[in-house]
């Protein structure tokens, strides 16, 4: 490039970083087309600062094109037109970093020294890159996918404390990190939904690629969006009007960013810095987790006010019958309640939202079709919508409006369940965003465009999670998610975290929030997730993956589908007559092969416990299949996430609908759940529970209620209804298994009455008891599972192991043997190794009258356990 050149390339970048956009600009569109361009893939991956490379081309001459407006025209055979200037790239023999071992073979490109230096105003505009003939003449031209590069550029972006706003008696300062804007400036309002009272330009650093300003006086109360000025690759250099990606806050529907500091004595509840954190898990194995959506917990409790039903403020409703049934079950055990997600959502209207009232006969289509017509506009989503991650959900909020409220209400929340023993958990969803590109919910994607999201081959973004897939691998994707992790820990007293789709994200990134959240709260975050291997980032594709076989060694429990698959039967994915056919262990397709996974569940999936399987061979956990993976995955117990029902797909209750004969007594069903239930309570690893497995909850066979409204995902504390029968489920998602579901749901012998829910609930509890009495159904280690766990040779329909607990801290016990029984008549086993000792019932055993019947007789070693019951005997 010739000096005059470079002049030219200066003059202009920084004639446009001065073009300031007005205060009338604050008030209007969230996006403004400045200068208009045709969308382009992005075939060229930056690799670093100084080194691309595009899959699939070998050889010839290349060059690097830029325009501060978006005119690059690279036409297929002509010469390229409307750029500001060029440079030259080299072709490289320089290795791909491990970063990028995914890209196809293709040519490696190297920015030539004496450019170097040109590289980060470069990023601030439209860059072409093109492959030309001797003539000049254009071969191909791509887009480049920039991540690379801006890491290595702006790797010190990462030590960044002071991201977004911050609160001072004299000050009020921003930070946003847009190393590819031309220009940003922040406006500041008074409300929610004023004008704007000010523009401040703001103030690029070099070095971190972030821009800053600072204003006069504490504007706490106050409100702000960010103006930035960005080439996005699917319009051109557009002038985007966005909230913070940082925002500790909101107004209704996340208009604007409130300005406040978190550490404000007026944001805090009175006696929230002095309210403790239960101190209830010492492990990982000590969690005993209760899976509980926001809304789901009030919004049908006539003993809630009015008021407070559906939001955060009905946690602090000690009297009412939903936080009397979480203190009981705080009472008998149970540790953690986990929120689904409780971040800013972007699923949901946090004013105006609407709320259908079906009616209709069990099986009818009336109730789906009208919750349809509102699924868009009601008050109900699961939530798996990322918006803000730093700032709580204002739907559940009594003031949506009021950027204050929420941060309140939700303290208010934490404060009442650490009262009531409880700890409290956050489900979060780093693998992908609510929206991307220009949409106007797009938050990330409208600052840095082509940053923070997950690309392929095109540089289109993944959606292999549903969405927008984000990349946490990203150095500052990776740091928002340890920033706003360390928020809610620091901030908000959050106990534990549950990861959507954690498979999607690094294990060293993982870990390293891990060593984040630690250090912020100087005691141990529990960290739990979604360990499942697919998509893009499939067997170590992209990065060694938090997965379940990729995450051993590292403390991070992953949900074990073993014992799962095994005791419901069948697959998440089951429709049609498979839904029926594929019994499993406690719902009548018990066999010595699935009964020999339950063990493996029992003994925490480890991967080096010595299991005797069902053909006499010892196998380690390892070693035995399990749909081609190795069954037993976990290096420790607390790296096993134990489960039979969770938010997703059909409640337990449901799955054996269909697979339990029809004319099986509802009183029966009702045992059936709490063998699940006593299953789960009996492993080794965390014990993971749905908010309703205890009260025999029913969504009407709905496989997946994301958006299918109060209707279906209502829960009744007062024990008289588990909503079996309230229509059929939405069609999306169950339509063609409708003519399987209707005869069912129009089954009325099926439907529990209140005694039966009651048995559930009050059985349940002494599950929990059992559990919480003594630490060796909590065992810490592999080595302690291998040396303390052994299973009896007790056949297919029932199961029996002993914990030893001889010199074992907590223990409670010389001995436990517990045994599952899922046939419907009595086993007996006579045991040599348990003749002469002095067993009897675990006296937690209260509620129900069939277990007292269960026997051991001392002279022969014999137990006689009940039909479909699951028995605890101490020593």
């Amino acid at each position: 490039m010739t000096p005059r050149l470079t002049a030219l390339l200066l003059a202009s970048a920084a004639s446009l970083a001065q073009a300031q956009p007005t205060i009338e600009a604050c008030n209007g569109a969230d996006a403004t087309v400045l200068h208009g361009a045709a969308p382009q893939d992005a075939r060229a991956v930056w690799l670093d600062r100084g080194h691309a490379t595009w899959p699939g081309m070998s050889g010839g001459s290349f060059k690097l094109y830029h325009s501060t407006t978006a005119q690059v025209i690279a036409a297929r055979g002509a010469a390229v037109a409307g750029a500001d200037g060029a440079l030259t790239l080299d072709v490289s023999t320089a290795p791909t970093a491990a970063r990028f071992k995914y890209l196809a073979d293709g040519v490696t490109l190297a920015v030539r020294p004496a450019d170097a230096g040109k590289l980060p105003a470069l990023h601030q505009q439209q860059l072409m890159l093109v492959q030309e003939d001797a003539d000049g003449k254009v071969l191909n031209a791509t887009l480049l996918q920039a991540a690379g590069a801006l890491d290595d550029l702006y790797a010190g972006a990462a030590k960044l404390d002071d991201l977004g706003v911050h609160v001072a008696k004299t000050r009020t300062a921003m930070r946003l990190w847009a190393p590819t804007a031309q220009n940003v400036a922040v406006c500041t309002y008074d409300s929610g939904d004023g004008p704007a009272r000010t523009i401040t330009p703001m103030q690029r650093d070099a070095a971190s690629g972030s821009w800053h300003a600072s204003m006069a006086g504490d504007l706490s109360g106050s409100y702000y969006k960010y103006i930035v000025d960005v080439f996005a690759p699917s319009a051109g250099v557009v002038r985007n009007l966005v909230t913070d990606p940082y925002s500790i806050s909101l107004t209704t529907d996340s208009k604007r960013s409130y300005i406040a500091s978190l550490d404000a004595a007026a944001l805090k509840p009175a006696g929230w810095s002095s309210t403790p954190v239960p101190a209830t898990v010492k492990a990982q194995t000590d969690m005993t987790v209760y899976e509980l959506h926001v809304r789901d917990f009030s919004i049908n409790d006539a003993t809630v006010p009015e008021a407070h039903r559906g939001k955060y403020l009905a946690f602090t409703d000690s009297g009412s019958n939903g936080m009397k049934h979480l203190a009981a079950l705080a009472k008998a055990g149970m540790t953690d309640i986990h929120l689904l997600p409780v971040y800013d959502i972007g699923s949901v209207p946090e004013q105006g939202c609407t709320v259908p009232k079906p009616s209709g006969a069990p099986d009818s289509e009336a109730q789906q079709a009208l919750v349809k017509q509102t699924a868009e506009t009601d008050c109900f989503n699961w939530g798996y919508d990322p918006f803000h991650y730093n700032a709580p959900e204002g739907s559940y909020a009594t003031d949506a409006a009021d950027g204050a409220r929420r941060i309140i209400e939700f303290r208010q929340m934490v404060q009442a369940l650490h009262r009531s023993g409880l700890r409290v958990g956050m489900d979060v969803v780093y693998n992908h965003t609510f929206r991307a590109g220009q949409h106007e919910k797009s938050v990330l994607d409208r600052i840095v465009p082509g940053y923070y999201h997950r690309l392929n081959a095109s540089g289109a973004i993944e959606q292999s999670t549903c969405c927008a897939n984000t990349a946490t691998e990203n150095l500052m994707m990776g740091k928002l998610m340890d920033d706003t992790a360390v928020n809610w820990v620091r901030h908000y007293q959050i106990d534990s975290f549950r990861f959507d789709l954690m498979g999607h994200q690094p294990r060293a990134a993982m870990e390293q929030l891990q060593a984040q959240v630690d250090r912020a709260t100087g005691r141990h975050i529990n960290l739990i997730g979604e360990g499942w291997n697919f998509g893009e980032v499939a067997n170590g594709a992209r990065f060694v993956q938090a997965s379940q076989l990729s995450l051993n060694g590292s403390g991070i429990g992953a949900f074990s589908d073993r014992a799962r698959d095994a005791v419901r039967g069948g697959a998440a994915s089951d429709s049609g007559e498979t839904l029926v056919s594929a019994r499993g262990f406690i719902n009548g397709g018990a066999n010595a092969s699935n009964a020999d996974m339950v063990r493996v569940g029992l003994a925490g999936s480890v991967r080096d416990y010595p299991l005797t399987t069902h053909t006499g061979q010892v196998r380690k956990l390892e070693a035995i299949d399990y749909g081609g993976q190795p069954a037993g995955y976990a290096s420790a117990p607390g790296e096993t996430v134990n489960y039979v029902e969770n938010h997703d797909n059909q409640t337990l209750f449901d799955i054996n609908v269909f697979r339990l004969p029809p004319d099986t007594p509802s009183a029966e069903r009702a045992r059936v759940q709490v063998l699940g239930a006593a299953i789960n309570a009996f492993s080794q690893g965390v014990a993971y529970f749905h908010a309703g497995l205890d009260t025999l909850r029913s969504k009407s066979l709905d496989r997946d209620s994301f958006n299918s409204g109060d209707w279906f995902n209502r829960i009744d504390w007062s024990y008289q209804d588990n909503y079996f029968g309230i229509g059929l489920p939405p069609f999306d998602a169950n339509g063609k298994d409708y003519a399987l579901i209707k005869p069912l749901l129009a089954n009325g012998a099926i439907k529990p009455t209140p005694a039966d829910i009651a048995f559930t609930r009050d059985a349940f509890r002494d599950l929990l008891k059992i559990r919480a009495s003594s630490t060796l159904f909590r065992l810490r280690t592999a080595g302690e599972i291998r040396q303390r766990l052994h299973f009896y040779d007790s056949g297919a329909q029932l199961i029996g192991a002993h914990l030893d607990g001889r010199g074992y801290a907590g223990a409670a016990f010389k001995g436990i043997s517990y045994f599952i029984n899922v046939d419907t008549v009595a086993h007996s086993v006579s045991l040599a190794e348990e003749k002469g000792k002095t067993y009897h019932l675990h006296p937690a055993h209260t509620s129900d009258k069939r277990v007292a019947a269960a026997k051991y007789e001392r002279a022969t070693g014999t137990f006689t356990i009940p039909p479909r019951s699951a028995v605890a005997f101490v020593e």
